[in-house]
């Protein structure tokens, strides 16, 4: 070796800390480190974004199903879901006309609750159909007849408290105006206990 050759100086540890440089990484290293830490910020927020609106339609579809449930359930129940509160209470009809009890005076006969409520049902229906009757009567020895008389109806009806009021008039009033139709003016009776038949006489 020459006595002209420097010997290279060797850095100290202080300026080798003190270097922007540092020992085995470059500049662009750091940058790309940087960049990266800000990619992953906003990736975070991406997720949460998506997060956020999955919430939201999984709620969004709960209360359109509960909804469209609650609209079905009441299209096909209707009017049959009531208040277990209200009860229906059955008013039995009661007859305005007067009612003659042949038997009256012999053995306490008497009229039981279910002819008073026939007698009233039957003269309500009758009524609907245009007759106005005038008085029912239980005859001698009946248990289960009574006879009808109607304003401006020749003969009285016999009906019997086994059969619907409903059938019972409209029986009577297709009888009534056959014999009507037929120009019989005068009859005692007309018969219409028995379903399907009725008798005039």
């Amino acid at each position: 070796m020459g006595a002209a050759e420097e010997i290279p100086k060797l850095a100290r540890r202080k300026e080798n800390r003190r270097s922007t440089i540092k020992s085995g990484r470059t500049i662009g290293e750091k940058r790309e480190k940087l960049e990266t830490a800000s990619e992953r910020a906003s990736a975070h927020k991406k997720i949460k974004r998506q997060q956020t609106v999955r919430i939201a339609l999984v709620v969004a579809s709960f209360v359109i199903v509960g909804v469209g449930l609650f609209y079905l359930g009441t299209f096909f129940l209707g009017d049959k879901t009531e208040s277990p509160t209200h009860t229906s209470v059955v008013i039995p009809y009661s007859p305005t006309i007067p009612i003659e009890d042949q038997d009256a005076g012999q053995d306490g006969a008497h009229i039981t609750s279910r002819m008073k409520e026939f007698i009233g049902q039957l003269e309500s229906d009758l009524r609907e159909l245009g007759y106005r009757p005038i008085k029912a009567v239980i005859p001698t020895g009946a248990i289960r007849e009574v006879d009808f008389y109607l304003d401006g109806v020749p003969g009285f009806l016999k009906t019997t408290i086994d059969r619907g009021t409903g059938v019972t008039a409209e029986d009577a009033d297709r009888v009534i105006r056959y014999l009507k139709g037929e120009g019989i003016t005068s009859y005692e009776y007309i018969d219409i206990r028995i379903e399907g038949r009725a008798y005039w006489k």
